[in-house]
């Protein structure tokens, strides 16, 4: 009687975790999904806001950046429904390939010819106005590899032999292409989104605080190296010490900023965008919503950020395996480091690296790759409560 009683008892008490694992995730799955939606329709909205004057003006219709903007959309939706229903233990199979892929890519855009030079960087391969920006999917190989390597020999995570230096060999490789663009801005937010992996995955603080300041110090010095480039990255400082130049983009930002105030000069009313604040509509976007929107609407960003980032970490912790954990982290930190490092470039308290702005910010590829990850995120976040056999290797 009282063994039956018992396995009563522990039946129930398997289904009452089997049922709150299920209530939890799908909790966090919807929440995500609406909060990447919003983030999704404030960015169309804002790109056709932000962009109209200078569509106009260079290609002869106010709503020409907004129609490219609403294309590359479907094309990231089509990549995070795909992405969505696929489950991610097959993305293991893609750890190398992808991984060789995303170096492949970044060398040949260094190549004289094949990769497009804007604004003194190499970072696009295309014909015309149509082009691909390897370094954002990047973000996403260097990822699954990482993931996937550190998930399979979870049981030798202190040696660093074989999980702490692979990753960063791997690491490494594509951080050096992307710093010869240069694209500095890029390569810290695969740093990021590397240490933040190798940090849940329990790779031993030591080492992995030891290769971090070597890097930091390399890709540091790398960026004073040029005067140039030392010039830019401490205009932030004191921007009014070359107000029309290195200065100019950070004080025009401000401006911006303190025009709209507490509920902003109104939807399609910036001044900023007529001209006197470059790249209204990619990397300076933010201003655009301070301005027209004021310090609510921007608070309203900052808070759906700061929610993606909430609901991302519980998505880790509540994920089925390894693997997913992995994923999680690594997609939750690329999306939020990337916000706040362009947002604080915005507002003024950090350089300008020229990150755009998850979501939200005028460009291809870097909508393309985001939906993708995204699409992964949430589909972690369905399969949360789920017990996944472990896979070692």
């Amino acid at each position: 009687m009282t063994a039956t009683t018992n396995r009563t008892k522990g039946k129930r008490s398997a289904r009452a975790t089997s049922d709150g694992a299920s209530r939890n995730a799908p909790s966090s799955y919807v929440l995500l999904f609406a909060v990447i939606v919003v983030l999704n329709l404030i960015g169309l909205v804002m790109v056709l806001s932000s962009s109209s004057v200078s569509a106009l003006h260079h290609q002869g219709s106010s709503y020409y950046y907004f129609e490219r903007q609403l294309l590359w959309l479907g094309l990231g939706g089509i990549a995070f429904v795909i992405a969505l229903r696929t489950d991610y233990h097959r993305l293991r199979a893609l750890a190398w390939p992808g991984l060789l892929a995303s170096i492949g890519m970044l060398a040949i855009v260094l190549l004289p010819g094949i990769g497009s030079n804007v604004n003194g960087s190499s970072r696009w391969i295309g014909v015309g106005t149509f082009g691909i920006q390897p370094s954002e999917f990047a973000k996403l190989g260097v990822l699954i590899f990482a993931a996937d390597l550190l998930a399979r020999r979870s049981a030798w995570i202190e040696d660093t032999r074989v999980t702490l230096r692979p990753v960063l060999v791997a690491f490494g490789a594509v951080a050096l292409l992307i710093m010869l663009q240069p694209n500095l801005g890029t390569t810290i937010v695969i740093a990021t989104i590397t240490f933040s992996v190798l940090f849940v995955a329990g790779v031993r603080l030591g080492p992995l605080v030891g290769y971090g300041s070597l890097g930091s110090v390399l890709a540091l010095g790398a960026a004073m190296g040029e005067s140039y480039r030392r010039a830019r990255l401490t205009a932030f400082l004191n921007p009014w010490n070359d107000p029309q130049n290195t200065g100019y983009q950070t004080i025009q930002s401000l401006v911006a900023l303190a025009s709209g105030g507490w509920f902003g000069l109104g939807l399609g009313q910036s001044r900023a965008k007529w001209g006197f604040l470059p790249y209204a509509y990619t990397d300076f976007i933010f201003a655009i919503i301070a301005e027209e929107l004021g310090f609510f609407g921007a608070l309203l960003v900052v808070a759906l950020f700061v929610a993606l980032a909430f609901l991302g970490v519980r998505t880790a912790l509540q994920a089925p395996d390894p693997f997913g954990r992995l994923l999680a982290i690594g997609i939750t930190t690329w999306l939020t480091v990337q916000a706040f490092v362009n947002i604080g470039a915005v507002i003024g308290v950090l350089p300008i690296t020229g990150v755009p702005l998850p979501f939200i910010s005028f460009g291809g590829s870097s909508l393309l790759a985001t939906m993708a990850a995204s699409g992964i995120l949430l589909n972690v976040a369905r399969r949360s409560g789920e017990r996944v056999p472990v896979r070692r290797g």
